[in-house]
């Protein structure tokens, strides 16, 4: 019987395709791009495991084994940038995720039309601008002739250079970062929102709720779901911390609380260790590891989510 129905199936689906063919073709680019540029790379990876300098043989010259992950793990920077990676992205996203959560309810709790348009558009807009931009912004701001030092020097306190001190740098990472994507952040919740049956928020009223109560009892259960796999998303993306803004905003002075594993990658595979010569091999075997940290972490956060809240991935 089963049989029957998957042959009956089939000769279905191959009509559809041949019958709507024109809005089917529009597939073929997104697959083209995650072949290309996704999964074809993936081959490069076997160089982690053999000897590549350069040449024509992109696989390398000759196997090496566990060799370059022998040698990055003995190698105390790559420690240093493991711990500053895991926590820059662990304390960004224990501020960023509730508070975008909260910014998204006090949205859907306005009820004037424009002014609400007006808190999105402006909170939208900063996640429109290039992170080189962004980058120069905040040096600008935190430079010592920037608004900061400005006022600390009127209040008649010391300016601080807070670009060059290793100690500031989490503070301008996470605050820049949420001020960044705060807005943008918010439109998923928004639109899981708007899928709530409004009954319930009727049926809260005629018990007395008020809005607080309405959004934790209402609101928030409505929308778990969403919020549960945007969380799972973000523990996967830990071990992928900002590359482009903390390679924009570090130098030599904070590497100390600056460095994570993908601008180490990028400075062992591009300029090697201490500038000379790069070693592919080498930052190839760090970003494998990475790579697999993070499908341990999404699978095991989405193993937690599946069994606490019956909301998954897969």
């Amino acid at each position: 019987m089963s049989n029957a129905k998957h042959v009956m199936l089939k000769p279905s689906l191959v009509g559809h395709v041949r019958k709507e063919w024109k809005l089917y073709s529009f597939l073929l680019i997104p697959i083209a791009y995650f072949v290309i540029f996704k999964y074809l790379p993936m081959l490069g990876n076997v160089i982690a495991f053999r000897k590549y300098r350069g040449g024509p043989n992109i696989f390398g010259t000759e196997w090496v084994g566990l060799r370059y992950f022998h040698m990055f793990l003995k190698d105390p920077t790559f420690w240093r940038a493991f711990y500053n990676n895991i926590f820059l992205s662990v304390t960004y996203l224990a501020f960023r995720f509730p508070i975008t959560l909260i910014f998204a309810l006090l949205l859907n709790e306005l009820r004037n039309m424009r002014v609400k348009k007006l808190v999105q558009t402006v909170s939208y807009l900063p996640h429109f601008i290039s992170m080189v931009i962004v980058a120069g912004m905040i040096k600008e701001i935190v430079s010592e002739k920037g608004p900061i030092n400005t006022l600390l020097s009127h209040l008649g306190m010391e300016t601080i250079q807070f670009i060059s001190l290793p100690e500031w740098f989490p503070t301008i990472y996470i605050t820049s970062g949420i001020w960044q994507g705060l807005g943008w952040g918010t439109i998923l919740y928004l639109a899981a929102m708007t899928s709530i049956n409004t009954e319930l928020y009727e049926a809260a009223s005629i018990d007395g709720a008020s809005r607080f109560r309405k959004a934790w009892h209402v609101t928030i259960p409505g929308i778990l779901p969403t919020i549960m796999t945007l969380l799972i998303l973000d523990i996967g993306g830990i071990m992928g911390s900002n590359f482009e803004k903390v390679l924009l905003l570090y130098n030599p002075l904070t590497y100390e609380t600056a460095d994570v594993i993908s601008t180490y990658v990028y400075r062992m595979g591009i300029g090697g260790k201490e500038g000379i010569g790069g070693n592919f091999s080498f930052a190839t075997a760090v970003g494998l590891f990475d790579g697999v940290i993070g499908l341990i972490l999404v699978s095991l956060a989405n193993f937690v989510s599946k069994k606490t809240t019956k909301t998954s991935l897969w």
